[in-house]
């Protein structure tokens, strides 16, 4: 049921807003640059609410959260289409884009702790590949729809089909979700309270150098988007079909690849997981035919299912049992704040970038992803020690 849900989010997530910087900078004539900074703007918002909603998780339960932050969603998924729909100002449409992704990502480290409350720690990467698993097969469909939508119909509509996806999941977190935890009276929701969890040094070493890989790896969001559609001369149909590779691909190999992945020490499979993404990301330079475009991305896909379970796993193992949707937040705050720094980095390297000069703008982010891989391998061998062999935990 939890990969169900998180699939269900994933759809309403992407059928609607990555094409928002399409329609900022295409319709609404906002340049890349100030469209990276609404992104890193609202990133900072939403990571903020990611790390209350942590903290919160861990005070009154995982359902909770949960089912208030998707009755959040669909409200204002609503209030996006009508805005959108009536030509509203772009302020008023940003404010609501803010709110939205903060309802989403208040959901965020309440699942992810969930996972870990259910799942062995032995099994742990596994646990959240099954969860990728679910929730790229809706990003996955979502992109494909809103390519679609978005070059027949208005871009209002998308925000209308949004909406319907997230009442459907609303209605399944109320009627089929089960609690995983049940909460700690004593657990105080305030800024102390998530200062406190900076003090465990290999956990914010380990956060810090995800800030940096995210700006790397998120430009999903804006630069992908505008890249292949304004640069390249796709058509909103062909980048939402890259999109929908990419999800189709982690349903098929997430599974797989987690298990193998698993059995490698830490600094290795991180390290091995952003090395395959500089080389996806560094391709797209390259791209000028679409089959081209399909082998970057397929490229970067792997890199994605290498990575992203293990650098969850590692959130799992370092939280104590009382603090895991803390911690869950803290470290959403990394990647919610590199996801919004990406955008930033990559609007400006298109706006400072000729019409050709496709490398001067995945050269630098593929630079910066596989900085931040050399990083995690050192933290990885000097500062993380793993856990037994999943043998020796089931001895005990």
């Amino acid at each position: 049921m939890v990969t169900f849900i998180g699939l269900l989010n994933s759809a309403g997530f992407s059928v609607s807003l990555p094409f928002l910087s399409l329609y900022l900078y295409q319709q609404r004539d906002v340049p890349m640059t100030v469209v990276g900074l609404i992104i890193l703007g609202s990133g900072l918002i939403a990571a903020a609410a990611q790390m209350l909603s942590g903290m919160l998780s861990d005070r009154i339960g995982r359902r909770p959260v949960i089912l208030g932050s998707t009755v959040l969603a669909t409200v204002l998924f609503i209030v996006m289409a009508l805005l959108i729909s009536s030509t509203a100002p772009v302020w008023a449409i940003v404010s609501a884009y803010v709110l939205v992704r903060c309802g989403l990502m208040s959901a965020r480290p309440a699942t992810s702790a969930l996972i870990v409350d259910l799942m062995p720690k032995a099994r742990l990467a596994e646990g959240y590949g099954i969860l990728r698993m679910g929730q790229n097969l809706g990003f996955g469909f979502g992109p494909a729809i809103g390519g679609y939508f978005w070059a027949v119909t208005s871009y209002g509509w998308l925000f209308a089909a949004a909406a319907v996806i997230s009442l459907l999941c609303l209605f399944l977190v109320y009627r089929f979700l089960k609690e995983s935890f049940g909460g700690s009276n004593g657990e105080k929701v305030n800024l102390q309270a998530v200062l406190a969890t900076a003090r465990d040094q290999t956990f914010l070493g380990f956060t810090v150098i995800s800030v940096i890989a995210f700006m790397g790896l998120g430009q999903f969001i804006s630069t992908l988007s505008v890249y292949t559609v304004d640069r390249v001369g796709f058509s909103t149909v062909q980048y939402g079909s890259l999109l929908t590779l990419n999800a189709v691909t982690v349903v098929l190999l997430q599974y797989p690849a987690a298990r193998w992945i698993g059995r490698f020490k830490r600094a290795e499979a991180l390290f091995l997981g952003m090395a395959v993404y500089s080389v996806g990301y560094l391709s797209m330079g390259f791209v000028g035919p679409y089959g081209l475009a399909l082998g970057a991305m397929g490229i970067i896909t792997i890199g994605e299912i290498l990575f992203s379970p293990v650098s969850m796993t590692v959130v799992g193992e370092l939280s104590p049992k009382n603090q895991r949707g803390r911690y869950q937040g803290f470290y959403g705050l990394a990647e919610t704040l590199g996801i919004s720094l990406g955008p930033t980095l990559g609007g400006a390297l298109l706006d400072a970038s000729a019409p050709d000069g496709r490398l001067a703008v995945w050269l630098p982010i593929a630079s910066v992803i596989l900085a931040a891989g050399l990083a995690f391998y050192v933290w990885g061998k000097r500062r993380y020690r793993p856990l037994p062999e999943a043998s020796a935990i089931e001895a005990a």
